[in-house]
Formats: structure tokens, C-alpha cells, sequence
């Protein structure tokens, strides 16, 4: 117990907020389905708990991706109905959890962040997360609508020509690493 503690009292004050940021939002997002109608068992509350504390530990390493992924095989098992508004919160939380993964990835635990680093990762979390409640209301109006034939190839065009155009407008303007 004690290694633990010295390992968090070495961190940065910017790196334990990250790492408390890790930590909670996976928590957030499974306990969201709460109010949609299904709490977790204790033993997902307590996996998810367990997973968060690893993922935190350590923000580079795939338990990571393994909790994001458990969250998200909770909401595909758990409900039903996975147009409920909640889905909103758990979707910003995911999010919120990888931008925070991807800012404590950056140099050691010791040092503090650079604020333009920051706001970098925060604008574009900010913008990943417009897309959210633009797709949930485009899911709303769908809902109950006949399946159109060549509808998941449409959404899957659509998906990557966002990519693209975010790759595009993301990396716009700024320095290439090949050139000297």
C-alpha cells in the first residue's frame, strides 16, 4: 500500500486530477444506465471499479481500452431501449475518460502539463462531442422507421468522410515533422 502512495504523492497535481478524471468517468458512464432503467449488478459496479483504478494507474495501457469496452458491452446488454437520454451522459463520460487517458500519456507523471496541450486535447474532445447528440437525435427521428436497404453503408460512407474531414481540418496548418 505504501508503493501506491508514493507512486500518486510523486505525480503532479495535473496528473492526479487526470488520473481522478480516469478513474470516475467509466464509473459515471455504467452508473448512467441507472436512471434509463437498469443499475448494474454488484459485481459489474465492482469490475468497472476495479478496471477504473487499473486504467488510471495506468492511462498507456490496454486495460484501458478494456474498461471503455466493458462500459460500452453494459449498455449494449443492459437495455433495451438504447435511445434513452442517458446514453448522452455515458457517451461524454467515455469521452471525457479517453482525452484524460490520452493528456496522462503525455511525459512522466512528475511533470505537470502544458496548459496549450491542454486546450488542444479539450477543443478536440469538444468537437468529438458535438457529433454525439447530432447522432442521438438522427437515431431518435430513425427510431421505429423500416430499415432502408444500404443504410449502414450511407452511415459508414458518412463516418468516414468525417474522419477525414476532421483529419483534415485537425492537422491543417500545422508543422510537418518530415520536412527540416
Amino acid at each position: 500500500m505504501n508503493g501506491v502512495l508514493a507512486a500518486a504523492t510523486a505525480l503532479s497535481r495535473s496528473q492526479l486530477v487526470l488520473r481522478a478524471i480516469i478513474f470516475v468517468a467509466p464509473i459515471v458512464a455504467v452508473l448512467a444506465a441507472g436512471p434509463a432503467g437498469r443499475w448494474p449488478t454488484w459485481w459489474v459496479a465492482v469490475g468497472i471499479v476495479v478496471l477504473s483504478g487499473a486504467f488510471a494507474a495506468l492511462p498507456e495501457s490496454p486495460v484501458g481500452a478494456g474498461v471503455l469496452l466493458a462500459v460500452l458491452a453494459w449498455w449494449a446488454g443492459a437495455l433495451d431501449d438504447g435511445l434513452h437520454p442517458a446514453v448522452l451522459v455515458a457517451a461524454t463520460a467515455l469521452l471525457v475518460a479517453h482525452v484524460a487517458a490520452v493528456l496522462a500519456g503525455y511525459g512522466p507523471g512528475e511533470m505537470p502539463l502544458d496548459p496549450a496541450l491542454v486546450r488542444l486535447w479539450v477543443r478536440r474532445g469538444a468537437v468529438l462531442l458535438l457529433g454525439v447528440p447530432l447522432v442521438w437525435g438522427l437515431a431518435l427521428l430513425l427510431d421505429g422507421e423500416p430499415e432502408q436497404p444500404g443504410i449502414w453503408v450511407v452511415g459508414v460512407g458518412a463516418g468516414l468522410v468525417a474522419t477525414v474531414a476532421a483529419a483534415v481540418a485537425l492537422t491543417a496548418g500545422s508543422p510537418r515533422e518530415d520536412l527540416p
